[in-house]
C-alpha cells in the first residue's frame, strides 16, 4: 500500500503552517500555490485511477495516455480559477503555474521514492531532476499563454487549448520514453532538463518578468 494521503499530510502541513504564519503576501501566495500543486497530484492519482478502471487500460496506457491528460488539466485548473476570480497580474498568474508544476513534481517524485527505495541514488537523481523539469517545462508553456495570450480576447481560448494540448503531448512523449528503459528512458530525462537549458540561457529576461 502506498499511503500516498500519508504522505501529503506530512508534507502539506509544514506549508499550511508556513501560509497561516507569512505576513508578506508574495510568500504566501507561493506556499499556497506549492500546496496547491501537491493536492492536485494527490487527486490526479484518484482521477487517473479511476478513469483507467472505467475503460480497463492497462499500466501503460494509463501511464502513457491517461495520466497526462488528467495531470495538465489538474495543474491548469487552478491557476485558472485564480485568474478569473481574483484578476491578478500575468507575471502572479505565471509564476503561480509554474510553482503548482513545482509542488505537483515534488509530491509526485516523494510518492515514487517511497513506492521504489531510495537504493539507486542515480536513478533517482534522473528522475527527481528529468521529472521536475519535465513538469515546470509543461508550466512553462501554460504560463506563456497567461502572459502572452490572456489580454487578446481572440487568441484566449484557442491559445491556451493550443498550449495545454502541447504540454500533454510532451508530458506523454516523456511517459512514454521513460517507461522503454535504458538508453531511451535516459534520453527521455535528459530532454526536459535540456529544453530548459535551451529556454533559459536565451530567455532569462521573460523567465525574470514571469517570476515578477
Amino acid at each position: 500500500m502506498d499511503y500516498i494521503e500519508n504522505i501529503y499530510i506530512c508534507l502539506a502541513a509544514p506549508l499550511i503552517i508556513a501560509i497561516i504564519c507569512l505576513r508578506r503576501t508574495s510568500s504566501r501566495r507561493v506556499s499556497l500555490f506549492l500546496l496547491t500543486g501537491m493536492t492536485v497530484c494527490l487527486l490526479s492519482s484518484y482521477i487517473s485511477s479511476f478513469l483507467s478502471a472505467v475503460y480497463h487500460a492497462d499500466s501503460t496506457a494509463a501511464i502513457a495516455e491517461i495520466a497526462p491528460v488528467v495531470e495538465e488539466v489538474m495543474k491548469l485548473l487552478p491557476v485558472l480559477f485564480y485568474m478569473v476570480v481574483l484578476e491578478p497580474k500575468k507575471e502572479d498568474a505565471a509564476a503561480g503555474m509554474l510553482m503548482t508544476a513545482v509542488g505537483f513534481a515534488t509530491f509526485e517524485n516523494v510518492c515514487y521514492l517511497t513506492a521504489n527505495g531510495a537504493e539507486r541514488v542515480v536513478m533517482l537523481l534522473a528522475r527527481g531532476f528529468g521529472t521536475g523539469a519535465m513538469h515546470v517545462v509543461c508550466g512553462m508553456l501554460i504560463a506563456m499563454g497567461f502572459m502572452y495570450l490572456w489580454d487578446r480576447l481572440y487568441l484566449r481560448l484557442a491559445g491556451m487549448v493550443g498550449l495545454l494540448a502541447v504540454a500533454i503531448s510532451c508530458h506523454a512523449i516523456y511517459n512514454m520514453m521513460v517507461l522503454q528503459g535504458g538508453s531511451v528512458a535516459r534520453a527521455g530525462f535528459a530532454i526536459p532538463l535540456a529544453v530548459m537549458l535551451i529556454v533559459l540561457i536565451p530567455g532569462r529576461r521573460i523567465i525574470r518578468k514571469m517570476l515578477g
